[in-house]
């Protein structure tokens, strides 16, 4: 039997095994409260070893294990404790992704090639949006930070707690349709340009809803308009003289204190986090390697994660975290998500998932800064690297001796 008669032979005992690879990328949407917001999927292997990923921008949102079998997919993102369940029907994927116990509906297509550039206004740079009304930590204007190239963008809308993760899209009938999934966080933003200068934002998902306008930041100082909250005066300590206390066990049960000599005489970052929150995944994989930098010359870092009761019994998620963000810092329970106010006694005006206090070598409290851009920000994500280095390296070239 020759080699084309044998290969026929295979596909007509086996079309089913040909037909079933999902490998490449699928142009998706996820379904928020009526809302169609589309994102981007990608697949690669068969069987036990299909693997599966979102998009944040560049960066990737890796599944932790699954199946595709006989048409039906099954895809773990540990990292979230989620699961995207689908089945393959006529070259459609449609199912359900599960997070936190809320399922949202998936349809997925696979993705065409890219239409023809149009010219589109140059909206590059950063923004103020004024008027800002459905914040709850007195923010009274967020940033919005765009990169684009010719009619693509991507941006993301910058609060005092963290960024809307990469928020991309492009140019079509006078306005940019952005939006953004990577397992969490999903939203939909329309940006309008205006002929004043001014941009008009429509943002729909999970978390924000709303139209909102954005202004240069020149244009907003000089007509006095409300400043984006400063992330390093947001949150402070009740009593500077006063060393920031925490008692907590880490994931074998021990209990780890501020108190230990693991801490005495050591520059210490003590990261309010939890494995629920999305701008916790942004900031993990830098505190990993700011840690990993700067341990031997005496840094400490110290994740208090507080979770929800589930995850504490079983801190499944929390793992996965520490596994895929490369953690080799102190990660301790703090409790649930609702009693970490009570437990923070030494935070003030604490609310931002996540916070990081600064402790120098005596113990005490030197800087907080509250949440943290990713990289969908952009500079503003290169800035607060840079910052949280440079008053590490500040710290750690002070020698004062500990006071625990």
């Amino acid at each position: 039997m020759n080699n084309k008669l044998l290969l026929a032979t295979v596909i007509a005992l086996a079309p089913a095994a040909f037909a079933e690879s999902l490998a490449g990328l699928w142009s998706a949407t996820i379904n928020v409260n009526g809302t169609e917001i589309p994102f981007k999927i990608e697949f690669s292997g068969d069987g036990a070893n299909v693997k599966g990923w979102f998009f944040n921008g560049e960066a990737h949102e890796n599944s932790t294990g699954g199946e595709f079998k006989n048409g039906s997919l099954v895809l773990n993102f540990g990292t979230y404790a989620a699961v995207l369940k689908a089945t393959l029907k006529d070259g459609a994927l449609d199912g359900e992704y599960t997070s936190r116990g809320k399922a949202l509906p998936i349809h997925a297509v696979r993705a065409a090639a890219q239409t023809a550039k149009v010219d589109a206004p140059d909206i590059s740079g950063l923004w103020y949006l004024e008027g800002v009304n459905s914040s709850k930590k007195g923010e009274k204007a967020w940033q919005f930070t765009v990169q684009q190239k010719g009619a693509d963008v991507s941006a993301s809308i910058l609060r005092i707690d963290g960024d809307t993760g990469a928020l991309t899209g492009s140019f079509k009938d006078g306005k940019f349709v952005l939006s953004h999934f990577s397992g969490a966080r999903p939203a939909l933003l329309t940006v309008t340009p205006q002929a004043d200068g001014t941009l008009t934002l429509e943002l729909s998902g999970q978390h924000h809803e709303g139209v909102i306008s954005a202004v240069r930041p020149e244009v907003a100082r000089a007509k006095g308009l409300a400043e984006p909250v400063d992330a390093t005066l947001h949150t402070g300590v009740k009593d500077p003289a006063q060393p920031f206390t925490f008692s907590f066990p880490d994931l074998n049960g021990k209990i780890v204190s501020n108190t230990d000599s693991q801490f005495r005489n050591r520059v210490v970052l003590i990261n309010i986090t939890g494995s629920w929150c999305p701008n916790c995944h942004d900031e993990a994989p830098f505190l990993a390697a700011l840690y990993n930098k700067y341990h031997a010359l005496g840094l400490e870092i110290v994740a208090l994660s507080f979770e929800e009761a589930a995850q504490l019994e079983n801190p499944a998620r929390l793992k996965a975290f520490i596994k895929e963000y490369g953690i080799n810092y102190t990660v301790l329970l703090g409790g649930e998500t609702s009693s970490a106010k009570e437990k923070l006694t030494q935070a003030l005006d604490w609310d931002s998932w996540p916070t990081t206090f600064f402790v120098g070598r005596d113990g005490l409290v030197k800087r907080v800064h509250a949440g943290f851009p990713g990289p969908g920000s952009g500079e503003l994500y290169q800035q607060a690297k840079a910052e949280f280095t440079a008053e590490v390296e500040r710290l750690l070239g002070e020698n004062q001796s500990s006071s625990r």
